[in-house]
């Protein structure tokens, strides 16, 4: 069995000194690895390339088969990392909370340990003097525990 420690100690060397962080190393039952790296500057294939000969020179196939995989988290995959979070401040982003509610705004921080962050959501407010409510814009810390999922959000115009 693949040693997975190993796996992401082996990942984070040969990605530092770079804009690149770890996403996540998933290793199957059948030796199947999956590595996902991102970048606030994007992720080429260059870069995957030299990784995954990083990653053969440590792990030998001759003693130990397995399939390898690496690539960069996907567009609409959702959040893992504080990473991730960073990336995206100033774009818009949708998230699921445990309770349910699915809500759409712009992300404008990120707690320093990765636990929070912060985004500017609609609210319709019924303001007095008026017919119709409002929509007004307010800043929502919400924790990443209370969420199932934060995405990016695609929209066409």
């Amino acid at each position: 069995m693949i040693d997975r420690q190993l796996l992401s100690d082996t990942v984070e060397a040969a990605i530092a000194g770079t804009d690149a962080f770890l996403v996540e190393v998933t290793v199957g039952a059948d030796n199947r690895i999956t590595v996902e790296i991102d970048s606030p500057t994007g992720v080429d294939i260059d870069t995957c390339v030299a990784l995954t000969r990083k990653i053969e020179e440590v792990f030998d196939r001759d003693v130990e088969d397995y399939e390898l995989e690496v690539g960069s988290a996907g567009l609409t995959s959702p959040f893992k990392v504080k990473g991730q979070y960073e990336k995206n401040i100033g774009n818009r982003i949708e998230v699921l909370t445990r309770d349910g509610q699915k809500l759409r705004g712009e992300l404008t921080a990120v707690s320093e340990d990765g636990s929070e962050f912060t985004v500017i959501v609609p609210r319709k407010v019924k303001e007095e003097g008026r017919k119709r409510p409002v929509t007004v814009e307010e800043p929502l810390t919400l924790k990443v525990a209370d969420t199932k999922e934060v995405r990016y959000l695609i929209e066409f115009k």
